[in-house]
């Protein structure tokens, strides 16, 4: 069955959001033995490995790539995507919100913003770069 590009990005958003739940849920794990700055990288990865598996299923068609080029691909693409949360988490979390007085939970509110930046960027990267047909 082919899917409408519609279809596809929806389930992108869904799966993703599972992924990125995780990868909140295991920052603050994480933060319980490592720094913010580091635990939001380490959760990054929790949540990239958990993704992979969700997009490689249950979104994209079967690219015919081998799978080690599929990671590959994912992991080039989650470089820029790290990136982004890791400086929104930081830049929010230690620069703006302290500046701005914002004390509700600055940790958490920076991460979870963080997460969905990169949501559209990463379905074109893992669509046309990851999972090419």
């Amino acid at each position: 069955m082919i899917k409408s590009g519609q279809t596809e990005f929806l389930q992108f958003l869904f799966v993703g959001g599972i992924a990125a739940g995780i990868n909140f849920i295991s920052r603050i794990g994480f933060n319980a033995f490592f720094s913010y700055r580091i635990s939001v990288v380490l959760a990054y990865i929790v949540g990239m490995v958990v993704a992979f598996t969700l997009f490689k299923y249950f979104v994209f068609a079967k690219s015919g790539q081998h799978y080690i080029d599929e990671v590959k691909g994912f992991v080039i693409v989650n470089i820029f995507g790290i990136a982004q949360v890791w400086l929104i988490s930081i830049g929010l979390a230690e620069y703006l919100f302290p500046y701005i007085k914002l004390e509700f939970y600055p940790n958490e509110v920076a991460h979870f913003i963080a997460l969905g930046i990169p949501a559209v960027s990463s379905y074109f990267g893992h669509k046309y770069f990851s999972f090419k047909v």
